[in-house]
């Protein structure tokens, strides 16, 4: 594979387990989130992102029925820019508090670091909220890593199966579509970005996915199970 001159990265499933996110950060999001609410409803960053929400399901709303719209959307896994938001601001309570740190994967620390050393930029695409990236990036097994990241990316910028949000973040960091590498364990992911035009690979990794993907499943992405089999030509 070309040594890209940018690389993309999702987290959940890619750098890091999706067990954690599913069975220790969304747990732990729904069951702060009532005390959250009723603590910090007023403060007017976490207003905004009620409203958002009300203004989804109704605007005269009380807010024990916003939290209960979050905390569905928690089980339903939805893609909602105000509850990653709100999700992020209380993992961050648990990160200072230390009751958990943020899994990733060795090979992945391991190769991020050797990437931002031989100086290719890596930026960070995730569903997550751009604060909550930084916080899980900053108190992940492997340490601080948020100084290999040279940019973040949300859902604010776009849905992560729209080709045109993969468009927008190459104009964003200033590099050629055809230049940037997308990592990701989503094949959707993966078919949007190679509609704007980047290159891809398919992090499919057995912790992950026990049941490997089969070649019509991942199309004509390059498959990978861990970071290490991303080789570059020198």
């Amino acid at each position: 594979m070309t040594q890209p001159q940018a690389i993309l990265t999702d987290i959940e499933g890619t750098t890091s387990s999706i067990s954690f996110v599913k069975d220790v950060l969304f747990p732990y999001a729904r069951r702060a989130m009532p005390d959250f609410v009723h603590e910090h409803g007023n403060h007017p960053q976490v207003r905004h992102w009620l409203n958002q929400v009300a203004d989804e399901i109704g605007e005269d709303v009380a807010d024990e029925t916003i939290i209960a719209t979050l905390q569905a959307w928690i089980d339903e896994d939805r893609k909602h820019t105000a509850l990653k938001a709100l999700q992020g601001m209380i993992w961050e309570d648990g990160y200072r508090t230390a009751d958990f740190t943020a899994h990733i994967y060795p090979d992945a620390a391991r190769r991020l670091r050797e990437w931002h050393a031989a100086g290719i930029p890596i930026y960070v695409y995730s569903s997550g909220s751009v604060p909550a990236q930084k916080l899980f990036f900053a108190h992940s097994d492997a340490g601080d890593l948020t100084g290999l990241v040279s940019g973040w990316f949300d859902t604010e910028i776009g849905g992560k199966r729209e080709s045109n949000s993969y468009r927008r973040i190459a104009e964003r960091i200033g590099v050629e579509p055809a230049a940037i590498l997308f990592l990701s364990d989503v094949v959707e992911e993966l078919d949007a970005a190679t509609r704007a035009g980047m290159k891809t690979a398919l992090l499919d990794r057995l912790e992950d996915y026990p049941t490997p993907r089969t070649p019509q499943e991942i199309g004509k992405h390059p498959r990978v199970q861990a970071f290490d089999e991303i080789v570059f030509n020198a």
